[in-house]
């Protein structure tokens, strides 16, 4: 029988709970102790754990594991942040072959509106977690960009995901959400001292966005999206290869939403300028490889506009990250955004 989603952490890493949420691919297994590790808690909640069964694990389930949820006071009020990603890993991953968390457990509890994820404890295994001081190179971009190529390939207006309601296009409820208020606040501050002076305007970036986002709802070709590309969303595994995280943003959406975004957000500017277009042509030929008809090089160049101003916007809004991740995220993409003249262009 499904469990409830845990209402608490405390809940959420009890023996009875991962009993039951584990026990629904994992049929005889019997957690007797759960040893709390580390955990990080913003709006969602990651927690690393060390469990102890009554019997050896089944083959491919390690003591080692993380549960993520949306617990507390602030986390319980954006509780459906977390059901597209707890739908992306239920339903979407196993059938993409692309490189991201394993997870052994992933539902959505529609009553208590609340998506609760299970997965591999990636620092246990050697694993690393980046951040945007982490060193990533351009040649590690362009196999991040391999990754992305796959899940757009995967799922190029693929009829199966059409009308999956969890991936219905989210750029306009972004605005309404947040805007004005949060960018002003970064922009005026020391967040914004990074971000060229030509597009540091708070009003005129939320009206490119608003023109972005109407575009958005009827992009065709469409595919599935990350929707959050940035550096930070990835770790690598034990075999030092780039994999994606974070999945709270998926959804369906033009390609270049994450190809823009990626590619600004991940190098310095002066990295990003003498590397970009031949990490563009490295994405279109890995796209190319999945099967589809790609755009051609100067359409691409184009529309990676939309990418970047889709990062500096998401960038522009957020508060509830630690300022230098803010201040940095900011300098990079509004370079991009300033360079590529982001804000005069609507798609």
């Amino acid at each position: 029988m499904k469990p409830s989603a845990p209402q608490t952490l405390e809940e959420g890493l009890s023996p009875r709970w991962l009993t039951a949420a584990l026990s629904l691919r994992y049929p005889d297994i019997e957690v007797v102790e759960v040893e709390p590790g580390p955990v990080v808690a913003r709006v969602s909640t990651n927690a690393r754990f060390r469990m102890t069964t009554a019997d050896p694990l089944p083959a491919g389930l390690k003591s080692t594991l993380c549960l993520k949820g949306y617990f507390g006071e602030y986390g319980s009020l954006a509780r459906s942040a977390g059901i597209p990603e707890a739908h992306f890993y239920r339903d979407l991953e196993p059938s993409l072959g692309i490189r991201t968390l394993r997870a052994h457990y992933a539902d959505v509890d529609l009553e208590a509106g609340h998506g609760v994820v299970i997965t591999e404890d990636v620092e246990a295994d050697g694993g690393v977690f980046l951040t945007t001081a982490s060193p990533y190179t351009a040649d590690q971009v362009a196999e991040s960009l391999e990754q992305l190529a796959l899940l757009h390939g995967a799922t190029w207006e693929a009829e199966p995901w059409a009308a999956a309601p969890f991936l219905t296009t989210r750029l306009a409820r972004t605005l309404e959400g947040r805007g004005l208020p949060e960018i002003r606040r970064n922009f005026e501050g020391e967040n914004g001292t990074g971000v060229p002076a030509e597009v540091r305007d708070a009003q005129r970036l939320v009206d490119a966005y608003r023109a972005l986002a109407m575009s958005a709802e009827n992009a065709r070709p469409w595919c599935v999206i990350h929707g959050d590309t940035h550096v930070g969303n990835l770790f690598l595994d034990a075999d030092g290869r780039p994999c994606f995280l974070d999945w709270q943003l998926v959804q369906r959406g033009a390609w270049y939403l994450d190809v823009g975004y990626h590619i600004a957000s991940t190098l310095s500017p002066d990295e990003r300028r003498k590397h970009e277009r031949e990490l563009l042509t490295r994405y279109l030929e890995c796209l190319a490889a999945t099967g589809v008809s790609v755009p051609s090089f100067d359409e691409a160049w184009k529309a990676i506009r939309g990418g970047m101003l889709h990062g500096f916007f998401l960038w522009g809004i957020t508060y509830k990250v630690d300022a230098p991740t803010i201040a940095e995220l900011l300098h990079r993409l509004g370079n991009a955004v300033a360079d590529h003249n982001a804000l005069g262009v609507a798609r």
